[in-house]
Formats: structure tokens, sequence, C-alpha cells
């Protein structure tokens, strides 16, 4: 089987790498890639949102398969184009990709079919925006949400009513996240442990992927701005499988018939971010793709042949089709660029990269870097996930932390807490 990945980042260079080491795949394609994707895939330049560009590569590469990575090309129509064209891909259509790129779509898609969530409203103007938080429906502390694609920095957990109010005129008025803050999603703060849950779906079914717990605040304890994630570990200990079970009878199942009955059915991957509350596992929010950094430490510890899963599920035809996992632990640690979240200096060398590869149970996923003559530079915010495996997770995080310590570039900055939540005090 040939495969082409669509991306650039450390979720990118993880499927690919897993996949390059599937016995079903005899080539894989990365696009555009980075020098890490280099060394497990054939990388060929394209842009992501020039459509037909994507579909002409596909043809050219003589891809069986075409596996989506980010969210914007799915939210332009890339599978709908594909599906037309006879072309099997994996990710869902445009409407299916509202589900994480449209806040409120996918609150108001929750209440229709009954799915459990947080109470909200859905603000189109700042007026109604500041009597939502107001304290009166919601109390303290509430969550304030772009209602569009905001590279995972369009949420704010407000502990009060000027850190609230001050974030919808931030999103609505001060357009900080331009578009997508256009409209708002209120809603309630739950509260409880989080788990991120991955599903593979064909449109009626879906089989389970992993879970695993991320970490997004950009310093230890938690503390700091909210980031695209600072590092992942999976298997998460707290999804033990009654809980999996549950999930995906109340939550998963009820996605899936929802779909089909408004006349999209849901192809792809299918990230749902849960809190699990004194009432139960609520959602979040959904992803239209696998996590990032979280498939850094699921690909790792995901056995089975992959390919033909994907295959089946991007062909509406998963049958008795499972995955599973291995009994090792994953630990990802995300090095970070200075100024991340916001904005950030690149262009910086990164050394030690060679050595710490070859560290014992270490994988080295590359999400914002570029070649420039022989030399790895960053190129973004997240610059490399660095992960550790082994057989637990005290062993899993030595390792990789062992890594972090090898590698370096001006201005790095990273948690040194990734993992210690899998441990028990």
């Amino acid at each position: 089987m040939r495969v082409l990945v669509l991306g650039s980042g450390g979720r990118e260079h993880a499927l690919a790498w897993r996949l390059s080491r599937d016995p079903d795949v005899k080539d894989v394609i990365a696009a555009p890639g980075n020098p890490g994707l280099a060394s497990v895939a054939r990388c060929a330049s394209v842009d992501l949102l020039a459509l037909d560009s994507v579909l002409a590569l596909a043809r050219e590469t003589r891809a069986d398969l075409t596996i989506v990575g980010p969210e914007a090309p799915l939210e332009r129509g890339l599978a709908d184009l594909f599906q037309r064209a006879g072309q099997p891909i994996v990710g869902p259509s445009a409407r299916g990709a509202a589900l994480e790129c449209s806040k409120a779509f996918a609150k108001e898609f929750m209440e229709r079919h009954g799915i459990p969530t947080a109470r909200f409203r859905i603000c189109d103007r700042i007026e109604s925006a500041l009597e939502a938080v107001s304290g009166r429906e919601f109390g303290f502390p509430v969550v304030v949400k772009a209602d569009g694609l905001a590279g995972g920095k369009g949420v704010v957990v407000a502990r009060d009513r000027a850190e609230a109010e001050e974030a919808a005129r931030g999103a609505m008025l001060e357009h900080r996240f331009g578009g997508a803050g256009a409209r708002l999603v209120i809603e309630e703060c739950l509260t409880g442990p989080e788990v991120s849950f991955f599903v593979l779906s064909d449109g009626a079914r879906a089989i389970p992927l992993g879970a695993a717990q991320d970490h997004k605040r950009l310093m230890d304890d938690d503390q700091g701005p909210n980031t695209g994630g600072m590092g992942a570990f999976a298997p998460s200990p707290i999804a033990a499988p009654a809980l999996q079970t549950m999930v995906m009878e109340r939550i998963v199942q009820p996605v899936l018939d929802g779909m089909r009955a408004e006349g999209e059915p849901y192809r792809g991957f299918l990230y749902v971010s849960l809190m699990l509350t004194a009432s139960g596992p609520k959602v979040i929010e959904f992803n239209v793709r696998f996590g990032d950094p979280e498939a850094q430490v699921v690909m790792p510890i995901l056995k089975g042949r992959f390919a033909r899963v994907l295959l089946a599920a991007a062909q509406g035809a998963l049958g008795s089709e499972s995955m599973a996992t291995t009994s090792d632990c994953a630990v990802g640690v995300v090095l970070a660029s200075r100024g991340y979240p916001g904005h950030v200096e690149t262009g910086q060398a990164i050394s030690g990269l060679d050595r710490a590869s070859k560290l014992p149970g270490v994988l080295i996923f590359h999400a914002g870097t570029r070649r420039v003559q022989r030399r790895v530079v960053t190129a973004g915010g997240r610059v490399l996930t660095v992960v550790g495996r082994a057989p637990t997770f005290g062993s899993a995080t030595a390792r990789a932390y062992e890594a972090v310590r090898v590698i370096a570039f001006d201005g790095m900055q990273y948690r040194h807490d990734i993992g210690k939540k899998a441990v028990p005090a």
C-alpha cells in the first residue's frame, strides 16, 4: 500500500513513523513534510489549502490512501473532493469537520442528539456575551470560547467577571483570534480529570485507538497561558475499559448516528476531549483529526495492521477490524521556542538531535523544524516532541527527560512535570 500523509507537524511525523513500520505499507509520502518526516517518508511540496493540487498529488503519487493531519483542509472540503473523485481518504466531510471548526455547531449538535456536555450559550453580539459572563447564569469560573479555529488558544477559563469580560471583549472587539472570535460560546466550567479519547469511524461504526492525557498550560503545575499542548502521556491510567465502553455508547455512537441522521456519515478520526465529572463523562470539545501531541504518544504503543484498518474506514467497511495497544507506556515532552504561545523566535540551530535519538527507548518527532544547509533549525512555536517509551511511566518519563537534556537551542522552553500525573504519589 502507498500512503500519503498530509501535514508538516509532530502529529504527521508520528503517523508516518507508525505507517512506515506497517507490514502492509510499501511507501509513505508526506506533504509538505519536515526534516523529521523526511527520515521516514518521501516529502512533496504542496499547499494543503489548494485542494485541487492536493488531489493531483494523490493521483500523481498513486496513493492508495490519504491521511489528513490538520483540520483546516477538512474544513475547506478536502474529503468531499476526494470522495467525489473516488480517492480513499481518512477524514470527514466539511460538515463533519464543523464538529471541531465551529464550537457553536458542535454544542448545538450535542444538544440535538443528547450527548452530555456543559451548559452553554452562543453569543453573536458583545452585549449578549457580557450578559452571559455576568455570573448570573453560569457562575465562576466560566469558560469563554471562540467559535472558530484559533490554534488551540481560543479558550479562556475566566476566574471572575472582570477576566471573563476582558476575554469576551478581546475576542469580539479586539479580534485577538481574527474571525474565529466573532462568535463566542459561553459555558459552565466543568470540573474533574481530563482525558483525550481517540476513535476511528467508517461512518456507521467506530473502533477505539487509545486514550491519553495532555498538558495544555505552558508551565509546570498547569500554570501559565493555554497552548496547543506541552506534552502528553499514554495510555491514560484513568481511562479504564468500563469508562471507554461508556464513552463509546453514550458519546461516540450518538455522534455517528446523529451525523448519519443529518445526512453526513462521519468517516475518519474523532478525538473526544472529555471531562470526567461527578455525574459522568462530558464532552469538552471534539477534534476531527488525531490530537497533537497525543499522536506522538499513542502511535508508539499502537499495535496491529494500522494501514489496513485505516483503508477499511475510508471505504466505509470497518467490519470486525480492531486495534490494540502494547503494554508499554509513552511520555512525550514538547520543546517550544522562546515566546510561545505568543510571538515566537525561529531560525535557532538545534543541537543534540542525533545523540538523543540513539538513546534507548527514545523517539523524537519534529513539529516545527526546517533544514538550512546541513543544520536543522526551529521553524515554529512547538519545535519537537521527545518521547520516552518503557514498561512503566516512571522509566518512560526518565527516558524522555534524559533525551531532553541532550537537545539544545536558544530560547528552548519545556515543562518539567510531564507524566507526573500518571505516576501514583
